[in-house]
């Protein structure tokens, strides 16, 4: 039995008082700048520190995370390689996949780092049920599948109880990138994407969606706000 059974699907943190955090659509970003400025905004966070979602679409590339082989990088070619903090092995991020990554306190929250996991899981599968797409997990390898192709990655950091890194979910993208490598780590794997399986052409239809189902799993009234000062924030991170 999944370690997520108990949970119930978009029930999250319905029962306690929302908290106020705020959203970001970030757009189309580098890579680099935004994983900087998550770790300098995490690292200089209080206890008082609003919660935060940040939304984007990445440049292309590929990210090997801290237990990730080089050998599952199998042909790189032209997109570029980097090595980063989050768990987990390899993965492609490029336009057309929403990348979501919340910055949480689970201290505050009152959630444990599986509990979390279960919960940006979930938050996927509801949205996909939003476009009839029936989707699940598979015990002992993190993320969200359809049937034997994976369309949801994990990939998470917890410094000082609060999070960084997050969600990869294939919306309407060019998956050949992924022949590629052998994404997390499983020679084979097959991907799919949600546009494959009839739903919309475009991220920006799903993005509003994937925001509503986080705040609810986590029972966050999310406000919006401008995107950050990536420079800003990568600069406290050298800094730090």
């Amino acid at each position: 039995m999944s370690a997520c059974a108990a949970l119930p699907a978009g029930d999250g943190a319905a029962a306690a008082p929302l908290r106020d955090a705020l959203f970001r659509d970030l757009g189309r970003v580098a890579y680099a700048p935004v994983w900087r400025a998550m770790q300098g905004f995490t690292d200089a966070r209080g206890d008082d520190t609003p919660d935060e979602v940040w939304c984007v679409e990445h440049d292309p590339v590929f990210t090997l995370g801290q237990a990730g082989k080089p050998e599952h990088v199998l042909a790189p070619g032209d997109i570029p390689v980097l090595k980063v903090d989050r768990g987990g092995q390899v993965t492609y991020h490029g336009p057309g996949q929403i990348v979501a990554y919340p910055l949480l306190d689970l201290r505050r929250l009152k959630i444990g780092v599986r509990d979390y996991v279960c919960r940006i899981e979930q938050a996927m599968i509801d949205t996909l049920a939003d476009w009839n797409v029936h989707a699940q997990r598979r015990d002992g390898a993190p993320g969200v599948y359809v049937g034997d192709a994976k369309i949801g990655a994990l990939g998470i950091r917890v410094r000082h109880g609060c999070t960084f890194h997050g969600l990869a979910f294939n919306i309407a993208m060019d998956l050949s990138p992924f022949h590629r490598i052998n994404p997390c780590g499983y020679a084979g794997l097959r991907v799919t994407s949600l546009h494959d399986l009839g739903g919309p052409s475009s991220a920006d239809a799903v993005k509003p969606v994937l925001r509503d189902h986080i705040a609810r799993q986590f029972g966050l009234r999310l406000q919006d706000a401008p995107p950050p000062d990536l420079a800003l924030l990568s600069a406290a991170n050298r800094a730090a």
